[in-house]
């Protein structure tokens, strides 16, 4: 019980740190991570990259998402389920997004199974924070500990974060999946594990 205690503590803690952020510097930080994570090899040469469209103070993803598809890249974004699980469809510029449950926007292209996302070759994860051995804290709705669950091990995922969220320990449950690298908008990609 100890551990859900202090990870309610410490999001309630990140996402007052967040709310906090002006929109301009949440602005800047999508941009330096995008200009971060576009040059890094594995998503240069990937055919298929699941990511997501941010929403409220998550950084923004909109930039990131419209460079990867306007280089080619085929771009899987998720479609939240009523179990909490994640589906994923195909993303096909901006005109294609639609609103989905919880303010979120989603692909309007049929969806492809929760099970498309073991295809991508990079895989880009939501988190309020991460730690040097790769442990995610998401908003703890479990969506994307499914989804990681399900991509192999020699997968590239990476949390995109703003500075001082790549912190020394995250609390963890056994359910808890890993993220391979972390970026955030002054360190660029770090390899975590």
């Amino acid at each position: 019980m100890q551990d859900i205690v202090s990870k309610t503590d410490l999001r309630a803690e990140l996402i007052g740190r967040r709310a906090a952020m002006p929109p301009e510097a949440r602005t800047a930080a999508g941009r330096s991570i995008r200009d971060a994570l576009l040059p890094v090899p594995e998503v240069e040469m990937a055919g298929t990259v699941a990511a997501y469209v941010s929403i409220g103070t998550e950084p923004d993803t909109r930039g990131l998402l419209f460079a990867l598809w306007k280089r080619g890249t085929y771009v899987l974004l998720p479609r939240l389920l009523p179990d909490g699980d994640l589906d994923w469809a195909s993303y096909e510029g901006p005109d294609s997004l639609v609103p989905g449950p919880r303010g979120r926007l989603e692909p309007s292209e049929p969806p492809r199974g929760p099970g498309a996302v073991a295809s991508a070759d990079v895989v880009l994860a939501p988190a309020l924070a991460a730690d040097r051995t790769g442990m995610r804290l998401g908003r703890g709705g479990g969506s994307y500990d499914r989804a990681l669950a399900r991509v192999g091990p020699a997968i590239l995922t990476v949390a995109l974060l703003y500075d001082q969220e790549l912190l020394q320990t995250v609390p963890a449950e056994p359910h808890d999946q890993r993220v391979r690298a972390a970026v955030t908008p002054s360190q660029g990609l770090v390899r975590l594990g």
